[in-house]
């Protein structure tokens, strides 16, 4: 049996998308596995907040968001409806992946500037209304979105292939925000390197910077590849987007507390008011 250029090339989108998720997902587990004394120290030395709770989502969330993709990856979805409460599923818990990454630096950006609590009342409200326009937009897109399977014998998965542009916004959005928290962070930085140049605050500045650039980046790769590719070409790095940005989250908030401790135990730095961020529990 012959088939169309069309379902070839669906075909070929299906299994780039699978390498991409097993990669994903084997990245994942590496870093899991490379950090796992360092995850349970901190787990269990550190004291229980808010931050705290959010950081365990953050890190955990992706084996869900993970498990959920392979499974729509590898499992012959010959049931669109199914293929459709899998892809909602995973992109609501990519979704929600992503706000408590980025909250957790945006109380970063709060410390950064001296728990301006204007700056925190702003930042929050910014970022909610924006979530708020992406659930709406991620809402009215799966009530249309309709999935398509391979063709082809033997490929399996499915993905969107409905034409709507409009999930392109919520990048948009998305890289604006974290343009935005990157300008305070340097303004920030520019106003102060000469008053504050303590290790902590600038491992916290550097933290801050690196995130949201690969952050803003991601975003406005997801806005072209959802403008200009077709098939699972064009969500193939959302979930990539998902994991890294969790990963860096956690890695620094590692980081930060470890060198915190160091300087509880050695008294030789000049410590900013965070420990391991519980004293943020009044901003949440």
């Amino acid at each position: 049996m012959e088939h169309s250029s069309d379902d070839i090339a669906s075909a070929r989108s299906l299994q780039f998308a699978t390498y991409i998720n097993v990669s994903i997902s084997t990245i994942w587990l590496y870093d899991y596995a490379c950090s796992l004394h360092e995850e349970w120290t901190f787990l269990l030395r550190s004291q229980w907040s808010k931050v705290k709770c959010m950081y365990i989502v953050t890190r955990y969330l992706p084996f869900i968001i993970l498990a959920v993709n392979l499974y729509l990856n590898f499992t012959s979805n010959d049931n669109s409806n199914r293929c459709q409460v899998l892809g909602i599923m995973g992109t609501g818990l990519g979704v929600a992946s992503v706000i408590f990454s980025e909250c957790l630096f945006i109380l970063r950006t709060y410390v950064v500037w001296n728990k301006n609590r204007m700056l925190l009342a702003a930042t929050l409200s910014t970022f909610f209304t924006f979530i708020v326009a992406s659930l709406i937009i991620d809402s009215t897109a799966s009530v249309l979105a309709k999935y398509a399977t391979s063709a082809i014998p033997g490929i399996t998965g499915c993905y969107n292939s409905s034409t709507s542009f409009q999930l392109f916004i919520q990048y948009l959005l998305l890289s604006v925000f974290q343009l935005g928290l990157m300008m305070l962070t340097l303004i920030r930085a520019i106003q102060s390197w000469r008053m504050n140049s303590n290790r902590l605050y600038v491992v916290l500045v550097k933290h801050n910077v690196f995130y949201y650039t690969c952050g803003f980046l991601f975003s406005l790769t997801n806005v072209f590849t959802s403008l200009l590719f077709q098939y699972a070409y064009r969500t193939l790095l959302e979930e990539f987007q998902v994991i890294i940005l969790a990963i860096l989250a956690t890695r620094m908030h590692h980081h930060l507390w470890q060198m915190n401790q160091h300087a509880y135990r050695s008294d030789a730095l000049v410590r900013i008011p965070i420990s391991d961020m519980s004293s943020l529990n009044s901003t949440v």
